[in-house]
């Protein structure tokens, strides 16, 4: 069986290989590296992935992928040298790059002077910050039950390091100025805000005297953060909540409701908010259309080593994930809504052996034998109807 796994986990990384050859040699003219060329009537795409969640052992794969440990020499040319998480995401580069603007949940964060540990509380290198950028990512939320697993100093770290990346970032805060501010965001002609909060921080205390450090959801809150996102500017309004009932393939009725009471908030007859991204379920959930808004009440996790679920069993629905893929259209009168015009799915699993994200489409194409785990991603993702309402497989 084991024999088994590595074969596959080979095969998938000879996959990766050579889609990545390909993409090389089909670059499209873009503005900056990696991005088609924006045209000025053509709305926008965003995409967005579940949570990146490294544990132990994916750590440890990076730590190869740079050269140590047994690894060979890593892209700087130096064996042992850090932790490299670029071979990790190529898979999703492709799909990523090449939206307009590219949205990730990063889950954890980022430790000090080597000291990384995966569970039960995180302190992830902060060499992903790097990775993000290279695979085409724009922003990433950073709310979660885990953003004080190293209090403060933790939060300041990965905002750092997200920052000296070139990464944007919303839901934890150095500063109360910070804190209040809103991430507004350029797609094509279209100003977006991206707002994030979590339902809770995992049983670590908000740093005293500190409350904005981590942006709590409260339908109320959330609803005024949006108005006010609108008043600063914002053409697009891009909401992400981290919580739920984990392990559950149906997303929870606090989500449900939250998804109602949030679509329904307008101003002027528009809606507050025109796209809502789920996270911490650990498994794929459904895409629903309410109240003429597209929710994702859960992307999976994008990249996490071996989950045990709630009965304590090993769960390979914890490697499984969708990138979510919108495409906007500009309003037909001057202040209208920005529309989606086209919704899309594309199911994705990290294959734990390679330490790989695998396109899973992609891989069925080259002859892997995945279907049966993207039919499933394909029925839980249309489970509430969203087929009805447009919804594709990308």
């Amino acid at each position: 069986m084991i024999a088994r796994r590595h074969q596959v986990a080979l095969a998938l990384t000879a996959l990766l290989t050579s889609a990545a050859a390909c993409q090389a040699r089909d670059h499209q003219p873009t503005d900056r590296p990696g991005r088609p060329a924006p045209a000025a009537a053509r709305g926008f795409t965003l995409v967005a992935s579940g949570d990146i969640l490294p544990h132990t052992a994916v750590i440890d794969r990076a730590r190869f992928d740079a050269g140590g440990v047994g690894g060979v020499a890593g892209v700087g040319g130096v064996a042992g040298s850090g932790y490299d998480f670029r071979p990790m995401f190529e898979g999703a580069r492709s799909v990523v790059s090449r939206a307009d603007l590219a949205l990730c949940h990063l889950d954890t964060p980022y430790g000090a002077n080597g000291d990384y540990t995966g569970h039960p509380l995180f302190r992830s290198p902060p060499e992903i910050a790097q990775a993000l950028a290279a695979t085409g990512y724009d922003d990433c939320s950073t709310a979660s039950d885990h953003s004080l697993d190293d209090g403060a100093a933790g939060v300041q770290r990965t905002l750092d390091a997200l920052d000296a990346a070139g990464v944007r970032h919303a839901g934890t805060a150095r500063t109360e100025a910070e804190g209040n501010s809103v991430t507004l965001l350029r797609a094509g002609r279209a100003t977006v805000a991206h707002l994030a909060y979590t339902d809770d921080t995992g049983g670590q205390p908000l740093p005293p005297g500190q409350p904005w450090t981590v942006n709590l959801a409260d339908e109320n809150r959330i609803v005024a953060d949006a108005k006010a996102a609108r008043k600063a500017g914002a053409d697009v309004v891009v909401v992400s909540v981290h919580g739920g009932t984990a392990w559950q393939d149906a997303p929870d009725d606090r989500r449900l409701a939250l998804a109602r009471t949030l679509t329904a908030s307008r101003t002027d007859g528009r809606p507050d908010i025109d796209l809502i991204l789920g996270a911490r379920a650990h498994v794929p959930q459904a895409y629903e259309k309410v109240n003429g808004t597209w929710v994702v009440y859960g992307l999976g996790d994008q990249i996490a080593g071996e989950m045990v679920n709630r009965q304590g069993v090993p769960d390979p629905r914890g490697s499984q994930s969708t990138v979510a893929r919108f495409t906007f259209g500009p309003p037909a009168r001057r202040g209208g809504r920005w529309e989606v015009r086209k919704a899309e799915f594309v199911p994705q699993m990290f294959d734990i052996d390679a330490g790989r994200v695998v396109d899973l489409d992609q891989a069925l194409a080259q002859g892997a034998g995945v279907a049966g785990v993207r039919d499933r991603i394909r029925d839980v993702v249309l489970s509430r109807g969203a087929a009805k309402d447009g919804l594709v497989m990308g």
